[in-house]
């Protein structure tokens, strides 16, 4: 057998043992620095890239979903005052207005709601809307010739309409950095909320849904 010339050999011993000087194929070497360089953008485009790619988005889908089947539980839902005002203390279910909203609504009114093609939902200044229930019928029919699309024929269910418009309402006040300046009208504050019954308490998945409002 050939001995190794001192050359390919390194200075390290293990155990009377000395390294061959071999160094790592250079296909492996650029496929480690392709990685690295791909993990930086990744990391960028995960984290501040499109809202809804994170594993708690996933789980509030996943959950979302879950509690369509409980639809059965509340029956089809009127997108009326006295409706919205109820849900408006129910986190059970006001959460798949929040997961649909995510979902749909996050480009044209931000993330929080604080505006971005879409107007400001967290101010006071409403264009479209004078009452709360005003809320669901923009979500289902649309705004300001189609700005604001009409959601009827693109959500599975009048309750992730109404469940959207709730938890629309809910940002009112809310007020998050970045705002967008005010647009539309004064609108009065949302009549009271009822108290959130014993249920509505009870904690259960989380889940989004879209909606939008102008």
């Amino acid at each position: 057998m050939n001995q190794p010339s001192q050359t390919e050999l390194t200075d390290h011993v293990y155990d009377g043992i000395r390294e061959y000087d071999n160094p790592l194929p250079g296909w492996w070497t650029w496929l480690f620095i392709g990685s690295c360089a791909f993990s930086f953008f990744y990391w960028i485009v995960f984290h501040f890239g499109t809202e809804g790619r994170s594993v708690l988005d996933e789980f509030d889908r996943a959950s979302a979903s879950v509690l369509e089947l409980r639809f059965q539980e509340i029956g089809v839902l009127k997108p009326d005052r006295e409706t919205i005002l109820k849900y408006l203390n129910n986190p059970k279910f006001l959460t798949v207005g929040r997961v649909v909203y995510k979902t749909n609504c996050v480009s044209c009114h931000g993330a929080n709601g604080e505006g971005n093609v879409g107007p400001n939902l967290t101010d006071d200044n409403w264009k479209n809307v004078k009452q709360i229930e005003d809320i669901a019928r923009v979500i289902e029919q649309g705004a300001a010739n189609g700005a604001m699309p009409a959601w009827r024929n693109r959500l599975s269910h009048i309750n992730q309409i109404v469940l959207t418009a709730a938890y629309v309402a809910t940002l009112r006040g809310s007020k998050p950095a970045g705002g967008k300046t005010p647009e539309g009208d004064p609108v009065d504050p949302w009549p009271p909320a009822p108290a959130p019954s014993p249920d509505a308490a009870k904690p259960g998945p989380t889940t989004d849904a879209s909606g939008s409002h102008q």
